[in-house]
């Protein structure tokens, strides 16, 4: 009679789906999404292919938790705004102030989120979410020139596209440090919010 079949195990002991997704968004950033493959990110954690695939179906699939990760992270920050009794120009302020502690905070899974270009079907959904999460800052701006908040000669679709490129554009040169986030929210919106208020 064969010895009994030894139980499968789910990848080397202090690794779970979360050091997986985290590792991949590192070998992500550093390399692309396209030149990662399954393998790369097996060495990279010591264990084998077939583990990795203990813990996640596919490169896919890492690609989609690590842009949600992002992705829900500012949305989650539009829904706290959404729910503030303040006018409109402080609740863009607002939004945009945490979009940035949002990016420190999730600071790799943002740059893979800005690097996606809708050469998949995942790629394309991101995308779709970013409109999704830029059409609200537009409206934002809107409200805030309906209340008087912001000047009249603004365009409410650039001045959105020009607040979030200056977020945006902290994941080139920014690294987040303990307590460092506050501050460049406050440089942000400082010098963003002096240049739109009415």
């Amino acid at each position: 009679m064969a010895p009994p079949a030894e139980p499968r195990r789910r990848g080397r002991p202090g690794h779970d789906q979360a050091a997986v997704l985290a590792t991949a968004v590192r070998l992500f950033n550093e390399r692309g999404y396209d030149k990662t493959s399954v393998y790369d990110l097996a060495v990279a954690l010591g264990i084998t292919k077939s583990s990795v695939y203990h813990h996640v179906a596919s490169k896919e699939q890492l690609l989609q938790m690590a842009v949600d990760r992002a992705l829900d992270g500012l949305f989650e920050a539009a829904g706290e705004v959404r729910g503030l009794d303040v006018p409109a120009l402080e609740k863009l302020e607002q939004l945009i102030r945490r979009s940035v502690i949002v990016l420190s905070e999730r600071f790799e899974y943002v740059t893979v989120l800005l690097r996606v270009r809708g050469n998949t079907e995942v790629e394309q959904h991101a995308l779709a979410r970013r409109r999704e999460f830029d059409a609200l800052v537009t409206e934002l701006v809107k409200q805030a020139q309906a209340e008087g908040g912001v000047r009249p000669d603004v365009d409410p679709r650039t001045a959105a596209r020009l607040l979030l490129g200056m977020v945006n554009s902290l994941t080139e040169w920014y690294r987040p440090r303990p307590g460092g986030a506050e501050s460049i929210a406050d440089a942000v919106t400082a010098l963003a919010f002096d240049g739109l208020r009415a």
